[in-house]
């Protein structure tokens, strides 16, 4: 019924490298989350209770259950988009709607097969979770609830990628206008639960957030009222509408796909049988050099061709403006609510600038970080990449093209940042000040925690861009290659707020702690050494692969902990420093040997020492 697509996905799919040790990675994950849980609510200097124990199996509940549901939504949508996104680029999606598959085995097919390694990490997880029954506190229907309403988030994030994906041509909207179609969609639901009574005070606003939004279906999962529901549970009735949107998304897509596909495709057209050869040789010469010129004007290329490519073409589709007035719209709610809480009427909260300083960072370094990845990417998957190699560019003119032709068309993602960490110095949101303090004194204070809030965020970017063209000339499956950039920076965002709840749930004490940061940190070194390194390691980048993650951990750990029962954090120089000594040590080890070596960093060739 699903076609041939889907059955090779079901075929392949357990016979791919990673399969089990993927499976593998989440129950360790698992463990280490239930041991962390452990320390922060019993410890093992004692015997539980059964409180104690029931206390324990809920909170390791809620924590896996919205890290698992973060995750679902983020690679579902990044799968989905990457499946169509790779095809398109490789030529071959042309090649599907030749075939004689019907227009829904193509959409439908494409779609559950990207989804199906992450619908199997569910099923992995569901007895894991059952296991918890057993401490007590939790209910089984709250397990199946919980799976349900999983299972329906990925689908559902699945069709708005693969939909954006059929509907744009280049693999960077695709990603991005995903991700931010997913944002979208979630702030605008939060935002019914403010603007909502305003419009109709007898409706149950939070029963129609329960339904729209998975992660307040998800609360809702976890803390049912005592008395229960009474109709229908927000969970089943999440999934009747995640279904309803599935149905939607997926029909636009199968009625459009002809219309979209191919898009942007040049269509050479044949001489006809009747045509016949200009006897003047000069003038059919001319028909041919008309024929293979490109239309218009006459450009001057740059010295750096590669760089003029990514600034003067549209080398990442058309319509490049649709991506960044979706970034706008989703930036503009995200201020909205962080200049919300930083003038609460009841005074300001701790960490104030975190509300948009954190949000804003991170979606930019993803889509940051996917720029630099589809644009080698997509020139591998064309064929491009291999013939702009043996042409006279020098190595430093490529990869500085790339870099600053990143930094150009990304622009509207990299200013805002600086700009918002701005606001909050002139707000005095930076540091702590006397609540009489003036203009000047606020100014001083701010000063210096802006100049290291500006600077840390400017080193993520470059390790970003950096990191985006080094793990994509070196991986030559361009899916693998997004998944890994695009997956380090999302691991990297998440393990710290990961680290920084478990900090705070612990009452801010790292003591009870230290076992579990340390599995965190070995997982997260293992796992950026992989992706750096990949199957020609180096100490370099053994080295950054340590240093990054240690260095993200101890930013994290001076500005939650540096000053004991206060909410003051330490000097911001010292994790400023640390930040930027490591993440630099980790762009210098990618970027050397691509300008040095570039043949040998790309495997092309090997060193004198090397069979």
């Amino acid at each position: 019924m699903l076609g041939p697509i889907f059955m090779r996905e079901v075929v392949t799919v357990p016979r791919r490298a990673g399969h089990h040790a993927g499976r593998a990675a989440v129950v360790g994950l698992l463990a280490i989350l239930g041991v962390t849980t452990w320390q922060a609510t019993v410890g093992f200097a004692r015997d539980a209770t059964l409180g104690e124990t029931a206390a324990f199996g809920l909170l390791l509940f809620q924590i896996v259950a919205f890290v698992q549901l973060l995750l679902t939504l983020f690679f579902a949508a990044m799968s989905a988009a990457g499946a169509v996104s790779q095809e398109k680029d490789r030529r071959t999606f042309i090649l599907l709607l030749l075939t004689d598959m019907r227009d829904y085995e193509i959409v439908l097919g494409k779609l559950l097969g990207s989804l199906l390694p992450i619908l199997t990490q569910i099923l992995v997880t569901a007895p894991v979770l059952s296991l918890l029954l057993f401490l007590g506190g939790i209910d089984p229907e709250q397990v199946l609830q919980t799976v349900l309403v999983l299972a329906a988030s990925a689908v559902a994030a699945g069709s708005l990628g693969g939909l954006v994906a059929l509907w744009r041509e280049r693999t960077f909207q695709a990603l991005a206008l995903a991700v931010l179609f997913l944002v979208l969609y979630v702030c605008v639901v939060q935002a019914l639960g403010a603007v909502g009574p305003a419009l109709d005070p007898d409706a149950d606003w939070f029963q129609v957030q329960a339904w729209l939004d998975p992660f307040v279906t998800m609360q809702s999962v976890l803390a049912p009222p005592a008395e229960g529901w009474g109709a229908l549970a927000p969970a089943y009735g999440f999934v009747l509408v995640m279904v309803g949107w599935c149905a939607v998304l997926n029909g636009i897509g199968i009625w459009k796909l002809r219309k979209w596909n191919p898009s942007g495709e040049p269509i050479m057209q044949r001489e006809g049988a009747d045509a016949t050869l200009d006897t003047d040789e000069s003038i059919e010469v001319e028909k041919r050099a008309k024929a293979h010129a490109a239309p218009g004007a006459l450009r001057e290329v740059w010295a750096n061709p590669v760089l003029w490519r990514e600034v003067r073409t549209l080398a990442y589709g058309r319509r490049p403006l649709l991506v960044k007035l979706a970034y706008g719209t989703v930036l503009a709610m995200i201020l909205y609510f962080a200049v919300t809480e930083l003038n609460r009427p009841g005074g300001r909260p701790s960490f104030a600038a975190a509300y948009g300083m954190v949000p804003v960072v991170v979606l930019s370094l993803l889509l940051v970080a996917a720029q630099a990845a589809t644009s080698i990417t997509s020139e591998r998957d064309t064929g491009a990449l291999d013939v702009l190699l043996v042409t006279d560019i020098s190595p430093r003119e490529f990869v500085f093209g790339k870099i600053w032709g990143v930094v150009y068309n990304c622009k509207e993602y990299l200013i805002p940042p600086l700009i918002l960490a701005l606001f909050y110095a002139v707000r005095g949101a930076l540091a702590r000040t006397g609540p009489g303090a003036g203009a000047g004194e606020v100014a001083e204070a701010n000063f210096g925690p802006l100049v290291a809030v500006c600077g840390a965020v400017a080193v993520l970017f470059a390790f970003a861009i950096v990191l985006g063209l080094h793990v994509s000339l070196r991986v030559i499956n361009s899916r693998l290659a997004i998944g890994n950039t695009l997956g380090t920076v999302f691991f990297l965002s998440v393990g710290t707020l990961i680290c920084i709840y478990l900090i705070v749930v612990n009452g801010g004490s790292f003591a009870n702690q230290w076992l579990s940061f340390i599995s965190f940190l070995v997982l997260g070194i293992g796992g950026l050494l992989y992706v750096l390194s990949a199957d020609r390691p180096s100490q370099a980048l053994t080295l950054a692969s340590v240093l990054c993650p240690v260095a993200m951990f101890y930013c994290v750990a001076n500005i939650l902990i540096a000053k004991p029962g206060t909410d003051e954090s330490a000097d911001p120089l010292v994790p400023f420093l640390a930040l930027g000594g490591a993440f630099g040590v980790a762009i210098a080890a990618m970027l050397v040997p691509l300008l040095s070596e570039f043949d040998v960093s790309l495997g092309r060739t090997t060193q004198p020492n090397e069979e």
